[in-house]
């Protein structure tokens, strides 16, 4: 008997969409679509077959059966909103754009009035599915480090908060709850949208950004306690090749995701 197939649009065609759909190559997954804003650039690396498009008006042709996403937080609603009037599923990865609660509202009303899912991913966290099952019974606190080596803050609000370059040892120089977190650090503090979504929400989860210039990882440590017990969860990211601001298990965690429509079993 054949595995069933899905055919699946990725939104964004940057180093985690590639690195997916490398590894779903070999899989009954079909991509018969990416979505990118410039369709002038040739991407000689698409999938065989795979439709290349630039307007969201474009995507209910390709009669995706899910779609996901991987282009930044600007993407997500307005791909959102066509995913599912196109009675596909939806896959977040840029969970930072959920930092407007506008955004999650209307994405979710659309998915219930299309019968669709809205399904976020967990990237490069682990703990997510322990967390939204302790929810059940009730969680007290919720707090999430993320550690990287001083170079991979370059670029954000963490060179006017603490002297990136000159660091001897480590130092926390944000701590906020996550909605703040989400919206000042997008590229860095997707994950901590992912974490105050499964757990307690973004105005109680305490979000913690650390530059350590003894990391040679990016590294996120997720504490959680309540009725239901205590949760201690660190993961330690290699960068994706591709992208060093990227964590490949934010690749690897779409993959899963894809992947589990298509498995018999899902763990």
């Amino acid at each position: 008997m054949r595995p069933r197939s899905v055919r699946v649009a990725f939104v964004g065609w940057g180093a985690i969409a590639r690195t997916a759909a490398e590894l779903l190559a070999n899989s009954p997954v079909e991509i018969v679509a990416v979505a990118v804003r410039d369709g002038s650039i040739d991407r000689p690396d698409l999938p065989a077959g795979a439709q290349l498009i630039t307007e969201p008006g474009e995507l209910a042709a390709t009669a995706p059966e899910l779609v996901a996403e991987a282009a930044g937080r600007d993407s997500v609603a307005v791909w959102g909103h066509v995913a599912l009037e196109a009675h596909a599923d939806y896959v977040v990865s840029s969970v930072s754009a959920f930092a407007d609660a506008s955004v999650l509202k209307e994405l979710r009303e659309a998915a219930a009035s299309n019968n669709r899912r809205v399904v976020i991913q967990p990237g490069a966290l682990a703990g997510v599915e322990a967390l939204a099952a302790a929810r059940l019974m009730g969680i007290d606190v919720v707090e999430h480090r993320i550690v990287k080596p001083p170079h991979a803050w370059l670029g954000t609000p963490a060179e006017t908060l603490c002297a990136l370059e000159d660091l001897t040892e480590p130092e926390a120089f944000f701590s906020a709850p996550a909605v703040e977190a989400a919206a000042a650090f997008p590229k860095n503090a997707n994950v901590a949208m992912t974490t105050a979504l499964a757990g307690i929400g973004p105005d109680a989860t305490k979000i913690t950004l650390v530059a350590d210039p003894t990391a040679s990882t990016n590294r996120h440590e997720l504490h959680a306690h309540g009725a239901f017990g205590q949760l201690d969860v660190a993961i330690a990211n290699s960068p994706l090749p591709a992208n060093p601001k990227s964590s490949a298990m934010a690749a690897l965690s779409l993959v899963r995701t894809i992947e589990n429509r298509v498995n018999p079993i899902v763990i």
